[in-house]
Formats: structure tokens, sequence, C-alpha cells
């Protein structure tokens, strides 16, 4: 089947007001997912993205200061998921692998590093024939990111983040979903939101297992 999807623009009704609930075995973190803060923590950030979207370039600026307020002291879980809109970004998909690719090489770690490279102003393009460049700017081995991302060794990893967020309900990225493990609460963002919309949800999440009222 076709889903339809696209670069996500926010309207004033979409914070929260997704109603379709995720299943949870999904949004449980899996051993190869890829972790900012704390694995255990109750409250987890579950953002499917795609590395050539540029509204997803302008909501990882939130969610960095978002782990940064919330992360350090251990409250939060942020974890990155592939939803590559090939329709649309035709790098994203080996975009997606070259991040992989960087976390089989240099970890967690330079999974981040390479995902910060490609959202920063000043990285032009994410083309297949620049990631390999892009990856010796944060310290890994070019040769070994161009043999990796050419192996396309990574391609069902990507597609399999991909099918799980078309059951979760994404349909554009950036999507967001915001689940508290211990209540079983959740809310879904479906945009490029600000830090304060996403600090507001953050905290009904964590608070409360009962819906808000307004």
């Amino acid at each position: 089947t076709t889903v339809a999807v696209a670069d996500q623009v926010p309207a004033k009704t979409q914070v929260g007001a997704d109603t379709q609930q995720a299943p949870t075995e999904l949004l449980a973190i899996k051993p190869d997912d890829h972790v900012l803060g704390n694995p255990n923590a109750d409250v987890v950030i579950v953002e499917y993205s795609d590395a050539q979207c540029p509204f997803c370039q302008r909501f990882h600026e939130t969610m960095l200061k978002i782990m940064d307020v919330y992360g350090k002291n251990g409250q939060l879980a942020y974890v990155y998921r592939h939803f590559p809109l090939d329709q649309i970004h035709p790098y994203a998909q080996k975009g997606a692998e070259a991040l992989e690719c960087a976390a089989e090489q240099g970890g967690n770690a330079a999974f981040w590093k390479l995902e910060d490279k490609f959202f920063e102003p000043d990285t032009e393009s994410i083309a297949p024939d620049q990631l390999p460049k892009l990856a010796a700017a944060i310290g890994l081995d070019q040769d070994k990111m161009a043999t990796c991302i050419a192996s396309g060794r990574f391609e069902e990893r990507v597609k399999r983040d991909f099918t799980e967020g078309v059951t979760i309900g994404v349909k554009g990225t950036p999507y967001t979903v915001i689940w508290n493990k211990k209540t079983g609460k959740q809310m879904a963002i479906n945009g490029a939101y600000p830090y304060d919309n996403v600090k507001t949800v953050v905290g009904l999440v964590a608070a409360s297992q009962q819906n808000p009222t307004n």
C-alpha cells in the first residue's frame, strides 16, 4: 500500500490531538535503537525523522534543547527512528543508512554526531557522494563509510523503522510520540513544534496518566 507522507508544518490543533494510541511494544526501546538520555527513564520520546527534512532540522534543535534541560538528570530517553520520505527527499534513505553505518563504526555517539552534522545549517547536502566526507568531518573513517553505504546492508534496518512508523500512525516528519512507561499515558506531536509546546507536552505526559482537560 502507498502511504501519503509529507514534511510536517504544524497546525495549532495538532499538539497532542492525535488520538491514535501507538502500540507500546513498538514504542519500547530496542537494543539497536539510538538513544540520548537515560534508556531506563519513565518518559520516552520517540521521534520519527527524515535526514533530509527541513522541518526535522528545526525540530532537532528543539529536541536538543529539551534534552539539555531535562535529559541530564535522567528524566528522559530520546529515541531517533528513521522515516525517510523517498517521494520528496531522494537522499533520505541513504542518509538514514549512513547514520546506521556511523553507529556501526563509532557507536551511539557517532550516530548522534553525524545526525547533528546532517542538520547543521552549513551542511548543504547529504547526497550519497557527500556522506563519506560528512562522516570524516566527525572523525569517522571515510573509506569505511563509503563501503558501508554502498553495501546497502542497513537498508532493511531503516525499512523496519519506517514500517513500524506507519503502524504507529506516522504520515510525515517529524512525528513524535511522548510516552510514560509507568502510567501508560502517551501524546503525539505531529510536526516541528517549538520548545515551549514540546515542554508542555512532556510535562503533561510526565505528570499524570489522566488526559488533560484543555
